[in-house]
């Protein structure tokens, strides 16, 4: 896969490619984008463009490129995988002796000069002593690679950690370079900010996503091609991962609700609903999908309400949500999203799943 085939941002892709060719490449980029935009894709293409041994160019504007075929090609992209990778390092922590596990942190490492270093359970925040790895390996001269490349996953750093990783960015050397991916630039401390060069990646167009689903997922209808491009808010990584049937699952499941409370009357359908949530790991993702697509729909009535229907994203139900829309109006989509609010505390309290949405619903029929 080279950089040709990088989904959207030329513009950001030609910029970092120019660095590379005029070895002007910064020692610390952050990567900032929408989950799924394509921040570790980018940083492992430039971690192999950096380190390919036959270093090809592409003839159209002569920058650099890299093969996918070399040693170092083909050993960086085996952490393509970032969540099989990532389960494989828990699962070996986890084999582990106990007094072992608590002095083990996890990283994931294909070649031995790209070090990826993804967030640590149960935190999930990047630990201090995964910075201190860094720090302890970052100053020996690459074994087999021109460049040794760190790769952190996550913005979410422990305090501690972040002021270590700031000692790294003030000395960094000639010979290293650090990717730091973030979805939110302002997470970082400013020190660390001021230390790195930030490129965006912005969401792609909705038609773009569909041309590519179009070839990615033939299997999918126009309408459902529409629909994903739609939900994955203009990043492709999360348009090819959609799991479209759960989410299918999950909204025929919202609109009984809030049919239920726009509505009066007979409440079987409603009940049967959240008599299906129970307690329980698969029914807590069950719940989180469900909560997730009620937010999603809330926000297309909300666009409704104001005259934006250009914005609306369940475009294959645009009937039945301009009817819903008709039926409300603001204050309820207001007490609608802070009743939402409420389950989710209760969750966190370990109440009864079903008794939570019986209560949101029913809750704003009162009001409706």
């Amino acid at each position: 896969m080279p950089f040709s085939d990088f989904a959207g941002n030329p513009e950001t892709i030609h910029r970092l490619r120019e660095m590379l060719a005029r070895k002007r490449f910064p020692h610390a980029v952050i990567l900032s984008g929408a989950r799924g935009s394509g921040k570790y894709t980018l940083a492992l293409m430039l971690a192999r463009a950096m380190n390919c041994l036959e270093r090809p160019s592409t003839d159209s504007d002569g920058l650099p490129d890299f093969c996918g075929r070399c040693s170092n090609c083909t050993r960086i992209a085996q952490s393509e995988d970032l969540d099989a990778r990532f389960a494989e390092a828990v699962e070996a922590r986890e084999n582990l002796r106990d007094t072992d596990k608590k002095e083990t942190r996890l990283f994931v490492q294909t070649h031995p000069d790209v070090l990826i270093i993804p967030p640590d359970p149960p935190q999930l925040m990047i630990k201090v002593d995964q910075v201190r790895h860094v720090i302890e390996t970052i100053y020996y001269r690459p074994a087999e690679a021109r460049e040794r490349v760190y790769i952190f996953t996550s913005s979410a750093f422990m305090k501690e950690a972040a002021n270590s990783l700031l000692k790294v960015l003030e000395e960094p050397p000639e010979f290293a370079s650090i990717f730091l991916l973030t979805e939110n630039v302002g997470e970082f401390l400013p020190t660390i900010r001021s230390r790195s060069m930030t490129f965006n990646l912005g969401a792609l167009p909705f038609a773009e996503i569909e041309g590519r689903l179009a070839q990615l997922r033939p299997h999918w209808n126009p309408r459902q091609r529409a629909l994903v491009a739609r939900l994955s808010e203009g990043a492709i990584g999360r348009a090819l991962s959609f799991d479209l049937e759960s989410y299918v699952a999950a909204r025929s499941h919202a609109l009984i609700m809030l049919r239920s409370a726009l509505g009066a009357g007979d409440h079987t359908e409603l009940f049967k609903t959240t008599e299906s949530f129970r307690s329980g790991a698969e029914g807590r993702e069950k719940i989180d999908n469900l909560l997730r697509t009620l937010y999603s729909l809330l926000e297309d009535l909300m666009f409704l309400q104001s005259g934006a229907a250009q914005l609306v994203r369940n475009t294959d139900i645009l009937g039945e949500l301009k009817k819903m829309s008709e039926a409300a109006d603001f204050r309820w989509l207001q007490r609608a999203a802070e009743g939402l609010g409420e389950v989710e505390r209760g969750l966190r309290r370990n109440l009864l799943r079903s008794l939570s949405l019986d209560a949101f619903a029913t809750a704003l029929e009162r009001v409706s």
